[in-house]
């Protein structure tokens, strides 16, 4: 009995870290997001040429 109730809190260490693994590269992506989507804006309202950004 104890052997098993080992294993199963193994088994949910193993999960809870998995998940904090996940929600940590979730949050890198968005920040990543955000930093491009900031740069991508300024570069845009930045150009010397007054063309548009996609020309």
């Amino acid at each position: 009995m104890a052997e098993q109730q080992d294993r199963l809190a193994r088994e949910r260490e193993e999960i809870a870290q998995r998940v904090a693994n996940f929600k940590a590269t979730q949050k890198k992506f968005e920040r990543e997001r955000e930093e491009y989507f900031v740069t991508t804006l300024e570069n845009a309202r930045n150009r010397s040429d007054g063309g548009a950004y996609w020309q």
